[in-house]
């Protein structure tokens, strides 16, 4: 079959922004100009037909906190990594952030930071890649909420209330195969008040990283719709990190949304991390996302710089391939754009409002 068009894509969640903090000879510049490092930068961007997508800013461990893997006879176990205490968080959300003012400034108008979906349809129409500034885990924010009120300001419009490891406002999962997301204790008293502060503001609440108590505590508190950025079927590979049917069908529910993750450890039933994992696989997790969800609420987030990728994909520059595989598979021109880009403007445009 002859390749479609280069179809656009809104990616739920990458990591370019620690992968440039992280490395002392690249940054802001070095992500305009491009090159072979990490799976995501400007020209790549351009080349895959990455139209924008979630930015996170995520707060490594402490450094020196050895993170222990426990194989087992069926799959693995990690201990939750230390939590970082607020002033390094701080310190390193604000870098990060910075980092991305900075590529928006330095970009001369090819890359903007999002602050309404008005503005990403904007950004569509001219070919300029849309950033959302997105914080994964809060431990930057104070638990009076007054940090989430000035990132706002700045420009914060998601935020996920836990990575893998406790906070003071909830509780992540911790890596684990097979394990179910049920797993801890769910939202605090704090982790209340960040919900509803979100509401209030308009900010996305991502549930990628909540345990399952977590989950149904936001459900309960919130009137936006539930969204993950970046999960998979619990049914498919039983890994905590993702969603049962009943989460799905929560999320249905709600009209909200899940962006399929490319994480290999994420996708493939055995919880190895391959690379030559085929595109089938991915495939797989979407007919099951699409069978619980509906096709109006499946998205993509990729977790670029953050994990593993299929070799077929490699960096956010063979994203067509993805694309074409869907449209191999069976689905429509219409339900791939929904896929691409358009389900993530419609959940986008219920949460912020704008």
């Amino acid at each position: 079959m002859s390749e479609g068009p280069l179809v656009p894509i809104f990616d739920g969640h990458n990591d370019a922004l620690l992968r440039l903090h992280s490395n002392e000879d690249e940054g802001p510049k070095s992500f305009i100009a491009g090159g072979e490092r990490g799976h995501l930068d400007l020209p790549r961007a351009k080349a895959g037909g990455f139209a924008g997508g979630m930015f996170a800013c995520f707060t490594p461990s402490p450094k020196g906190a050895k993170q222990k893997i426990l194989r087992t006879s069926g799959g693995y176990e990690e201990a939750f990594p230390p939590t970082p205490d607020i002033a390094l968080a701080a310190r390193t959300t604000l870098a990060l952030a910075a980092d991305l003012f900075r590529i928006e400034a330095f970009s001369e108008g090819q890359f903007k930071v999002a602050r309404t979906v008005a503005e990403i349809r904007d950004c569509l129409k001219t070919g300029t890649v849309a950033a959302t500034l997105h914080i994964e885990g809060a431990e930057a924010i104070d638990t009076d909420l007054n940090a989430l009120e000035v990132f706002y300001q700045a420009g914060l419009r998601s935020i996920g209330p836990v990575w893998s490891r406790p906070n003071a406002f909830a509780t992540g999962v911790p890596f684990k195969f097979p394990s179910s997301p049920d797993i801890g204790p769910g939202l605090t008293d704090a982790g209340v008040a960040l919900v509803k502060a979100c509401n209030r503001l308009g900010i996305l609440i991502d549930l990628s990283h909540l345990n399952q108590k977590g989950f149904w505590d936001v459900q309960e508190h919130t009137d936006a719709p539930l969204v993950a950025t970046h999960s998979n079927a619990h049914a498919l590979c039983p890994v905590s990190r993702n969603l049962t049917d009943q989460q799905l069908h929560a999320i249905r529910e709600s009209d909200g949304l899940v962006g399929l993750n490319y994480a290999i450890c994420f996708l493939r039933d055995d919880g190895e991390n391959k690379a030559d994992t085929p595109l089938e696989v991915m495939l797989r997790h979407l007919d099951h996302l699409i069978e619980h969800l509906g096709e109006d609420r499946v998205g993509l987030g990729s977790d670029f710089d953050g994990a593993t990728i299929p070799k077929a994909i490699g960096t956010v520059a063979g994203q067509q391939k993805l694309i074409q595989a869907m449209r191999e598979h069976g689905y429509g021109e219409e339900m791939v754009e929904k896929i691409a880009y358009r389900n993530w403007l419609r959940v986008l445009e219920q949460t912020w409002g704008a």
